[in-house]
Parts: structure tokens; sequence; C-alpha cells
């Protein structure tokens, strides 16, 4: 059974199995992806002596070797997939590392940014990070032209709520002084 399963995987470069069967497959095809490494005679016959099958001797040592050769170990995951409905046994898919496009595409993505982490505060951190990011954009610009947009950008956003407030406290006083007067005539 195992020697069967283990040519299937390395033609199919998946296999869907009970969690049992999967990690008793695990420990008898690792062994043989790190011979294939080894292109000789002794390691293709060692080889076909456990799977006992042509096209998946040729198979591993021809793609599957040239894809684990950098890799160190650990070329199988198991991934549950749920219960089966007839008997409940937990079920998976086993499959070669370096053959899923799908999890080598995102993975690559995911180390592209940067970490996030929640912290006390919340926008704090990412205020911090946006000033850290402009000011770390503010060099790499010419300093000569690019200060005087930077503050001409600043001196028109304050320029228009002061000069509400500049009108607002122009009349209060006013009000008030006629009113500190009047208190004064009537001492």
């Amino acid at each position: 059974m195992l020697s069967n399963m283990a040519a299937s995987l390395i033609l199919h470069k998946r296999v869907s199995t009970t969690v049992a069967k999967a990690k008793a497959l695990r420990k008898y095809v690792e062994p043989l992806l790190t011979k294939s490494k080894n292109d000789t005679t002794h390691s293709r016959r060692t080889c076909f002596a456990y799977l006992q099958n042509k096209e998946s001797v040729k198979e591993l040592f021809d793609e599957v070797s040239v894809k684990v050769a950098n890799r160190p170990g650990g070329y199988t995951r198991i991934l549950k997939t749920g219960y089966r409905l007839g008997d409940n046994a937990e079920m998976c898919v086993i499959e070669l590392v370096d053959y899923n496009e799908d999890m080598l595409t995102t993975a690559s993505t995911a180390t592209g940014g940067a970490k996030r982490t929640r912290r006390r505060g919340g926008k704090k951190g990412s205020d911090a990070a946006n000033t850290e990011a402009s000011t770390a954009t503010a060099p790499a610009t010419d300093a000569g032209t690019a200060a005087p947009a930077v503050e001409a950008a600043a001196q028109a956003e304050t320029e228009t709520p002061a000069s509400s407030v500049d009108t607002k406290a122009t009349d209060a006083p006013a009000e008030s002084t006629d009113s500190n007067e009047e208190t004064k005539d009537a001492k």
C-alpha cells in the first residue's frame, strides 16, 4: 500500500487520504526524496526497490529531485480537510511542498509586506508610521524645491480656518468691552 501511495504522490504531486496513512507515507517517501538528490545507479535501484514503478522513479529523479535539491528536508505537507462521511475518519491531503503553486505565490506576497502588530492606543502606532514614512520621503526629494511647496501648502491650510476665527474674535471682544463700560458706569 505504501509503495503504491508513494508512486501516486510522486506522479500526481498530491494524494487525498486519511491522516494516519499520510503520516506513514511521509516516513516512507521522505527518505526516497533525499536519495533522489544523488542521481546514481545505486540510488535509482534503491528507489525502484521501494516504489516498484518505472514511471515514478523516472519522475522522481528527473523532475522532483531538481525542485527539492536546495531543501534540507520536509518535502511533504499534510493539510487536514475534515472528516469522511461514512466512518468519520479524519481526512487530509498530503502533497509535495515545492509543487503547490497557490501556497508558493501567497507565501511570496505575504513576506513582501511589513509585519503588523496590535498595540494599545490603536491609531498612535499608525500615525507614527505615517510620520516616519513622510520624513523618509522628504530627504529623498530636492530640498530646495520641495520645502517651499510644503510650507505653502501648510500655510494655506492654516490660513483658511484662521480667517474665520479672526472675524469671530474681533466681534467678541467688542461686545465684552461694551458690557464692561456699562458695568463701570453702573458703579
